[in-house]
């Protein structure tokens, strides 16, 4: 069995990082403490071709697969870790199941722009009683005439200040078959994007309120019955998630390591106590094991979606080792790495973020233990019997 990445990897990956080098290293501090998305960069990078790697030339992608798209947040990350978070909103999240689900016209009014990097999509998901428990939320859709009226609000949404299209996710009906989604423009009366509001990692978020907010038939874009094939696309944007935890865990890494070679204390480098050398060796050794897991759901993307196991395994054991990693790194760079003039802090605030975001550390180990046992467990207390 090889455990490395094939030839043609390799190259694609040399190739993402030389330009990462050349075009984001410098201002790779200002772009992670600045609370502005940043347009520019994310237009530099549609150009590279780095924004919808894994979707079809015919919807104006590149034709590549989840493995060159995990490679290309790695390589980026490991050397802007906020312009990795612009790769990420051009691959996987909503603009994912967008491109799998949207119809010819869906795609033709706004993948040009989301593509481009000129515009961005953001996912309504969360309610303020419906977090985990996704299938309990209560945004309503209702048919009226050629229009739909929507109701109720969300929370949470990943660029919700910036975003020109909401991919959101509402209840034509009852029960888990009436669960589908539409897509609402930013200007659609009756729909208002919230004050933002900041998460401790310095990222902002909106409430989105809906007060008949009137769409069009066309920006349906799953109707009654389209949750599980949303659910399926949701599996695949936590390797995004997975990648960035893992590869800001290792960007923490590799600084916290330099200085251990270069910074004395008592007369000797920090890298020769034994005590910073274990630490070393904990985390690489985690952060080896997280990326095979890495690998192998997006490696299982090349023919077809990977599981719901992989990517559960993946991203748990990417959200781990990445926070140890971060965590170790800022301890070991005393205050220095407490400084937000170093990035190891922004890692730390990031990757703690995406443990609860894409689906919660327990939520993941709930799935795996499924896989484990082949067989659903109902987190939800038993009906009384009649």
């Amino acid at each position: 069995m090889d455990f490395e990445l094939n030839e043609e990897h390799r190259a694609f990956a040399d190739s993402v990082r030389r330009f990462a080098q050349d075009r984001l290293a410098a201002g790779a501090l200002e772009r992670a403490h600045s609370p502005e998305y940043p347009w520019e960069t994310a237009q530099m990078l549609a150009e590279q071709g780095l924004l919808g790697i894994a979707f079809p030339e015919e919807d104006g992608g590149q034709g590549g697969s989840l493995m060159h798209a995990v490679l290309a947040i790695q390589e980026v990350a490991l050397v802007c870790p906020k312009s990795a978070d612009i790769v990420q909103a051009g691959n996987f999240g909503p603009i994912r199941t967008f491109v799998e689900y949207a119809t010819p016209e869906q795609k033709e009014r706004f993948l040009p722009d989301l593509l481009g990097g000129r515009k961005l999509i953001s996912l309504g998901m969360t309610e303020p009683d419906a977090g985990s428990a996704v299938t309990e939320l209560k945004t309503s859709a209702r048919q009226d005439g050629d229009d739909y009226l929507i109701n109720g609000s969300k929370i949470f949404s990943t660029h919700s200040p910036e975003a020109e299209l909401f991919l959101v996710y509402v209840r034509f009906g009852p029960g888990l078959d009436g669960i589908g989604s539409v897509l609402v423009e930013r200007g659609t009366p009756g729909f208002t994007v919230g004050k933002p509001a900041s998460f401790m990692n310095g990222e902002q978020w909106s409430q989105l309120y809906f007060e008949d907010a009137r769409i069009p038939a066309r920006n349906v874009l799953l109707g009654p019955g389209g949750f599980k094939k949303q659910i399926s696309g949701f599996n695949v944007e936590r390797l995004g998630n997975a990648s960035r935890s893992l590869a800001l865990g290792r960007h923490a890494f590799n600084i916290a390591r330099e200085h251990a070679l270069t910074r004395k204390q008592f007369g000797r480098e920090l890298c020769e106590f034994q005590g910073l050398q274990w630490k070393f060796a904990d985390m690489w050794m985690r952060l080896e094991q997280a990326q095979l897991l890495l690998y192998r759901a997006a490696l299982e993307g090349e023919h077809g979606l990977p599981s719901a196991q992989s990517t559960a395994m993946a991203k748990l054991a990417c959200n781990e080792a990445g926070w140890f990693a971060a965590n170790e790194a800022l301890q070991v760079m005393g205050g220095m790495g407490f400084s937000q003039e170093a990035l190891v802090e922004y890692c730390v605030r990031r990757i703690r973020g995406w443990m609860i975001a894409g689906g919660s550390i327990e939520m993941l180990k709930n799935r795996i233990a499924e896989g484990v046992f082949g067989k659903s467990f109902s987190q939800r207390p038993p009906k009384p019997k009649a």
